[in-house]
């Protein structure tokens, strides 16, 4: 799937958020389109997750293993400067569907 910002399903920006509210707020928005594919997050292939501020990065595998519980997808955090409209995070994924891979 494309890259998930911590933007709310009602559209509602969370850009003024602490890390922890926009990583959670991210992270249920690629469970929602999992879901939505009939997937879910042990169907995760590849997750690519841009984080602005490395500081951020032991929060964020608190709060990934708690959505991810055992499953391990191959994974890579990626620190950089600035992210669009000033957020501090954004995920990307791959995941397979049924018989094939299915890029969301």
């Amino acid at each position: 799937m494309s890259g998930q910002l911590p933007v709310r399903a009602n559209g509602d920006h969370s850009a003024d958020q602490p890390f922890e509210v926009q990583a959670s707020i991210a992270l249920d928005n690629l469970v929602a389109i999992l879901s939505e594919a009939g997937q879910s997050t042990s169907d995760l292939l590849k997750v690519t997750v841009y984080v602005v501020g490395i500081e951020h990065w032991p929060a964020f595998d608190r709060i990934y293993a708690h959505y991810l519980g055992e499953h391990r997808p191959a994974r890579a955090v990626v620190p950089v400067p600035v992210l669009h409209h000033g957020y501090l995070i954004e995920i990307e994924a791959l995941a397979r569907g049924g018989q094939k891979e299915t890029y969301l």
